[in-house]
């Protein structure tokens, strides 16, 4: 994929101030009355969506500051603000939960401009103009599915909003925004391909949508709607799991059959400083995601994910110029994710590593939880033990797996990948775990140190941490319109 060529000019921005996420010239000054004139403008505008995947601000790096609640990471970095997502005394001033606001709906934004004047478009190949819709339709869902996991309620832009230029709009519910992402999704999975060349490769696809839908009614606990969407996936070999789980977190190889939804970030053309904020900071990181010991110790002895995904004392990193010897004073917890590093062979951290957003392993897994806790032990044991046998022949198989065995593969799977509070959020809505006490327990460090903050227990407040608070610029800017979340 190619990065758009020059700054689209949307017909209305939903908020004031928006720092260009190209790092090129205009080559013109662009409005929607002389853009949107064929094919050409319709990829390019689509590109323009992708783009704000790069921002650090969006997920390039601040939506995985959220899993920072869990009990797999601790904070690492200079953002001191960034304690208080991980202790829950954020409020609706805190800086993390209020900078990707911003970037979500300007997703929304760019995707509705696609959606009204793209199919006005008659200089366009049908094909093409069904993908750009698609595109549009998908990431449109994406924008709302973020809104919806952090905040619970927020606001609808939609085509006809724009249209009418109707943007201070008071919050829709949870189950009016999921019914939106239904719907966009649906549309999607219509409109986009099965698969893509080489030279598209990176781009969404019915399997995107499809494994998003089973991801979305997995929240909502739609659990049969979950299977029926995720069997899509499962059985779909255009998305099969890639042959080693290490492809994954490939530069030459992270654009897999597997890799449903992925940042593309490109070295020396368009980046994301996601790799910048996972690697050590004495090997050219900011150090600012660390594995906790309670996570390593997940890994079963033989686990071959566990050398992929962890740098652990003594182990030796290839960090391009040479072989380094990582020691515990690297990080606060004595680990870092090696799964999201990558260096080049002339020095500094390779920028073409993808950013995993979703992967159809997950889907897999989530596939098989709906089984379990619909059918009971052991209706899962066969998505649970593809995952596993891609992981490593040596690995014994799952046998009547329960939620127990369910969990502890999503933990170890999709280590670091930003699902693991959610996965816990969902089992203690659905009182298969207690998320209060477990958030009680420590996070330690490789040699049995406690580095929770400040060294008290954490204290999780249901139901007032399951979201967190709307920004309160946000709400000052509506006037009125946008009242807070409940106990915020």
């Amino acid at each position: 994929m190619q990065r758009i060529k020059y700054i689209l000019v949307a017909s209305v921005l939903l908020f004031a101030g928006c720092k260009s996420v190209l790092d090129v010239n205009p080559k013109g000054v662009y409005s929607t009355g002389n853009y949107w004139r064929n094919q050409s403008d319709a990829i390019d505008g689509v590109t323009g969506i992708y783009n704000t995947l790069l921002e650090e601000d969006y997920t390039g790096f601040n939506e995985f500051v959220f899993d920072n609640c869990s009990d797999d990471q601790v904070r690492g970095g200079d953002h001191d603000y960034d304690d208080v997502i991980e202790d829950f005394t954020y409020d609706a001033s805190t800086y993390s939960v209020r900078v990707g606001w911003r970037w979500k709906y300007e997703t929304i934004n760019r995707s509705n401009n696609v959606l009204i004047y793209v199919p006005k478009i008659t200089a366009i190949d049908a094909a093409i103009k069904n993908r750009c819709l698609g595109e549009a339709h998908f990431f449109r869902a994406f924008a709302y599915w973020r809104l919806l996991l952090i905040y619970g309620d927020a606001p609808m832009i939609t085509e006809d909003d724009v249209l009418k230029s109707s943007y201070n709009k008071p919050k829709s519910t949870a189950d009016e925004l999921r019914a939106q992402i239904e719907s966009d999704l649906l549309a999607a999975a219509d409109q986009l391909p099965e698969a893509y060349d080489d030279a598209n490769k990176g781009r969404v696809s019915k399997g995107t949508a499809w494994g998003l839908l089973c991801k979305l009614y997995m929240n909502w606990s739609k659990l049969d709607k979950a299977i029926e969407y995720g069997n899509k996936v499962v059985s779909n070999a255009n998305y099969k799991l890639a042959p080693n789980y290490a492809d994954n977190f490939s530069v030459a190889t992270g654009n897999n059959s597997e890799m449903l939804l992925a940042v593309q970030t490109v070295d020396g053309n368009g980046y994301s400083d996601f790799i910048t904020y996972h690697a050590p900071r004495n090997w050219n990181g900011w150090s600012f995601f660390y594995p906790t010991k309670g996570l390593v110790d997940e890994f079963e002895a033989g686990d071959p994910r566990k050398n992929i995904c962890i740098m652990q004392p003594g182990d030796k990193i290839n960090i391009g110029t040479g072989i380094a010897t990582y020691e515990a004073s690297t990080s606060w917890s004595g680990y870092h994710y090696k799964k999201f590093c990558s260096w080049k062979p002339s020095g500094g951290l390779d920028y073409s590593l993808k950013t995993p957003l979703m992967r159809a392993a997950d889907i897999y897994l989530l596939v098989a939880e709906a089984k379990i806790r619909l059918n009971g032990p052991g209706a899962g044991d066969v998505e649970i033990n593809a995952v596993r046998k891609r992981a490593s022949a040596g690995l014994p198989a799952v046998t009547n797996g329960g939620m127990a065995a369910l969990m502890h593969e999503r933990r170890v799977e999709l280590c670091g990948e930003n699902e693991r509070h959610q996965d816990l959020l969902r089992w203690d809505k659905a009182k298969l775990v207690d998320i209060v006490e477990l958030y009680k327990k420590p996070k330690l460090a490789y040699n049995g140190a406690v580095i929770t903050r400040g060294g008290a227990p954490r204290k999780f407040t249901k139901p007032k941490n399951y979201y967190f608070p709307m920004p309160q610029q946000e709400i000052d800017r509506s006037k009125g319109t946008l009242i807070q979340n409940p106990n915020f």
